[in-house]
């Protein structure tokens, strides 16, 4: 009797994973260019390959540049790869953008470099 009770209980839980799992509209997937970052919502996913080119500022800001354009990245200093890089290293940055009032920029979770 309670193995049927459970059964009804869990039954929705595994049906909306199952559902969540499948979805593939907007936002399902992380943009991969800095022209779609720049016009994306704020907190969608993105997964960017290109060049830091500059530092901002004296905080976690930098200049990211692919072949689309360039957006400021928000990059913490524990979230820099142990190896040192440049202008001229190719990186894959992964994060989410964040929108402000005028501005788009992306918080780096990962700094990945590409030989």
């Amino acid at each position: 009797m309670k193995t049927r009770y459970l059964a009804l209980i869990f039954a929705p839980l595994f049906s909306t994973a199952a559902l969540a799992a499948s979805y593939t509209g907007p936002g399902a997937q992380p943009v991969t260019t800095v022209a779609a970052a720049n016009d994306a919502a704020d907190d969608t996913p993105v997964v960017l390959q290109g060049f830091v080119t500059k530092k901002v500022n004296n905080d976690d800001k930098y200049e990211f540049k692919d072949n689309t354009g360039t957006i400021t990245v928000e990059i913490d200093d524990e979230d820099l790869p142990q190896t040192s890089f440049n202008e001229k290293t190719k990186v894959k940055l992964t994060g989410e953008v964040e929108k402000h009032l005028m501005s788009r920029e992306v918080d780096v979770d990962i700094v990945e470099i590409i030989n």
